[in-house]
């Protein structure tokens, strides 16, 4: 491969992974980022709102990120995973066991993992229905972003709230 053709191929020879405690925190820092200057969001991927048919749910962002050489700055593509620490177990989970049967894994094991992606996504539910009863969240599509009409994290707490 010529070095013009991986630049065209390979948009993720670096990534991050951001874990977050709520559904709605994952699409914040997704607009966050897409609202960051000096980055460009090339491509997203919302596998939360549309999950794979095995249960992964998780926001995929390719982002041009600037690398500073002594020279010049080369542009390059960086692949954001966005997930809920419930989403994050249950990929590291899927992933290790699928590897470990070379991606043949028995029925039996393969529907818990199944169950397990469903359980896992009424617990993102669950926990996002708890913090809206605590603290509301802010209002839909502040500021447009990546996805306009979404709710925003939670208000942040006035002087009467707990911390947290």
């Amino acid at each position: 491969m010529t070095v013009r053709a991986i630049r065209e191929r390979i948009h993720d020879i670096a990534g991050i992974r951001i874990t977050t405690s709520f559904v709605a925190d994952a699409y914040w820092i997704a607009d966050i980022l897409a609202d960051q200057g000096d980055l460009e969001v090339l491509t997203v991927k919302d596998y939360i709102a549309s999950p794979k048919p095995n249960g992964y749910r998780s926001l995929h962002l390719i982002v041009q990120v600037p690398v500073y050489l002594s020279t010049h700055v080369e542009q390059v593509p960086v692949e954001s995973q966005i997930r809920t620490i419930a989403m994050d177990f249950w990929a590291s989970t899927e992933h290790k066991l699928s590897y470990k049967y070379e991606k043949n894994l028995p029925p039996a094991a393969r529907a818990e993992l199944d169950d397990a992606a469903r359980v896992a996504h009424e617990l993102d539910q669950r926990m996002e229905r708890a913090r809206s009863e605590i603290r509301p969240q802010a209002a839909p599509g502040g500021s447009g972003g990546l996805f306009p009409g979404r709710p925003g994290p939670a208000a942040p707490p006035t002087d009467g709230d707990a911390a947290g």
